[in-house]
């Protein structure tokens, strides 16, 4: 497996290996002892996956509040996303700045999004799958979001369009404004 770190501490790209042949393709999607010898020591406790049907779907950004913040290893597994990472770490160096890559099926990239992070994704195509793995059960007491086009995150989604928002994105408050007990230096 390649991991790549990007230039936000704490956050990875990963890459499995895919061995193909004229049947078809195989690949590990996660491997506890790869990744503890990559220094990635993580136990994960839930795997989540989410369907969405129409194209500029956004979900997100979301994050839970410590006791309950969760690392997340994120994949596409049906069509292709943009998927987000925001740093939301007070006092970290990247603190509001974020990360971006396309996740889909055919490229079979997953990101590493560690505690202290809010995540979101924008659908960019239709009838999209997606999978992620955490580290913490969810908790409806901790969980939180941020507005999706925080002109102060500045993110740059891929689709010009209107998105297609849950009423609970659509309400979230801005980063500023925004529940957060995240410390940077003091995540997992």
């Amino acid at each position: 497996m390649k991991i790549t770190e990007t230039f936000i501490q704490g956050l990875k790209v990963l890459e499995p290996k895919v061995f193909g042949d004229h049947r078809g393709w195989f690949m590990e999607t996660y491997n506890e002892g790869t990744l503890k010898e990559a220094g990635i020591d993580i136990q994960f406790v839930q795997d989540n996956q989410s369907f969405s049907a129409a194209k500029g779907t956004l979900r997100g950004l979301h994050y839970q509040l410590n006791p309950n913040a969760q690392t997340k290893l994120v994949r596409c597994t049906k069509g292709a996303i943009f998927d987000v990472a925001v740093d939301i770490r007070k006092g970290s160096p990247t603190f509001g700045k974020w990360f971006g890559l396309e996740l889909s099926a055919e490229n079979k990239k997953q990101l590493l999004i560690p505690q202290g992070f809010a995540h979101g994704f924008m659908t960019v195509t239709d009838n999209v799958e997606v999978q992620y793995k955490v580290d913490n059960l969810y908790s409806p007491e901790c969980d939180r979001g941020i507005i999706w086009n925080d002109s102060e995150i500045g993110i740059e989604w891929p689709l010009e369009i209107t998105p297609i928002l849950s009423e609970k994105d659509e309400k979230a408050p801005l980063l500023k404004d925004a529940d957060n007990n995240f410390t940077y230096g003091e995540d997992k």
